[in-house]
């Protein structure tokens, strides 16, 4: 496909999913991929992991208070493909959308392994994209494992060139010029909410959240859409379980949802902290051509004599598994055969053999000998 710049309707949603329950997550974002095809989308962005939320308690807890939370999650986890995803897909086709969200995905290999990941579902209801956050940031490690760069791939589409990445992976240098240099034109980027007391350093979402949406526009010309979540009564319920740390999470928490255009400068939002809402911008990826004249890092600005980067695009397993080529007789008969026909096939021999008659023919010529 060919590049393409047309005018798109663009929407980010800042929501709380219905926390650590995946079939009222569910509900809840196809009845807001509904709204925002209402409203002329093409395109809708949900937070990091709305299905089934975030895991706070790996912040606000410690390890072993902690801990009751982490069955919660794995429950609540998502398989890809799987009845969850069919949902989304049938929302996305019935409204004729492009749908990136987030989620708590189920391992394949694992019945307690969770990954942080974010789908592309295409306007047809099909899964266009998956990527697995490569490595979870600081506490998340006690709760997510490690992505692979199988997902380190934009995506092609007649509303342009499509890449995402998740929370502080928008602050990987090498990850946002991987998408940067697959000729990326709109960038999502999910996040979740967090409360501004109780962080390390006074550590700002909303500050650090623009930074890297800005910094990721300027950079490769492209318009990134942020999504936030939010922290309601639900969460603040279950989780706000001391005093202290109900304080901590009663006045909700801050994040950025907002549209940035390929100058770093924002153009759409950002909507209010904490309050439930889809923000919508229209979007002309015409405008990046322009800018590209000034800084064309992965075309004219750049030394690639110099400078390089690999991408090893190997989706990681902890299993590799070789078959026998020609498995044993007496173990499983059906293969054994299967297997010699198409090794005689293979040599191409002129003499036909009936593999019934195998075992007499030895016979036979061990008589005769």
């Amino acid at each position: 496909m060919a590049h393409v710049f047309p005018t798109t309707r663009v929407a980010a949603v800042q929501a709380a999913s219905v926390f650590m329950d995946r079939e009222a997550s569910t509900e809840k974002a196809c009845s807001l991929i509904a709204e925002a095809s209402r409203k002329g989308a093409q395109l809708v962005a949900f937070p990091e992991t709305y299905i089934a939320g975030y895991p706070h308690w790996a912040w606000l807890h410690n390890v072993k208070d902690g801990e009751k939370f982490f069955p919660l999650l794995v429950k609540s986890s998502v398989s890809v493909p799987g009845p969850e995803t069919d949902q989304l897909c049938g929302a996305a086709k019935k409204n004729g959308i492009y749908v990136a969200i987030g989620l708590n995905e189920s391992s394949e290999s694992s019945f307690a392994e969770v990954f942080n990941t974010m789908l592309l579902i295409g306007a047809d209801g099909r899964i266009l994209g998956k990527h697995r956050k490569l490595i979870p940031t600081f506490y998340e490690k006690l709760c997510w494992s490690n992505g692979d760069g199988a997902g380190l791939r934009t995506h092609k589409t007649p509303i342009g060139c499509i890449g995402m990445l998740i929370c502080g992976e928008n602050a990987n240098p090498m990850a946002r010029y991987a998408l940067i240099a697959q000729a990326e034109q709109i960038h999502i980027a999910n996040f979740p909410s967090l409360p501004q007391s109780g962080q390390i350093g006074g550590y700002n979402m909303r500050k650090a959240i623009e930074i890297r949406a800005a910094a990721h526009s300027f950079e490769g010309k492209v318009f990134t859409i942020t999504s936030s979540s939010v922290i309601d009564k639900r969460i603040i319920e279950l989780l706000g379980d001391t005093p202290d740390r109900h304080e901590t999470l009663k006045n909700g928490g801050t994040g950025l949802t907002g549209v940035f255009g390929p100058n770093g400068m924002i153009c759409a939002g950002p909507l209010p902290d904490n309050e439930e809402g889809i923000l919508y911008a229209d979007i002309n990826l015409e405008e990046g051509i322009a800018w590209k004249l000034y800084h064309d890092y992965s075309g004219n600005y750049n030394r690639f004599d110099v400078l390089s980067l690999n991408v090893n695009r190997r989706p990681t397993s902890p299993l590799n598994i070789t078959e026998d080529a020609v498995p044993s007789r007496e173990s499983t008969p059906e293969r054994w055969e299967d297997a010699l026909a198409s090794n005689l096939q293979r040599l191409d021999l002129s003499r036909q053999v009936e593999m019934a008659e195998l075992p007499v023919a030895r016979k036979e010529k061990r008589k005769t000998a």
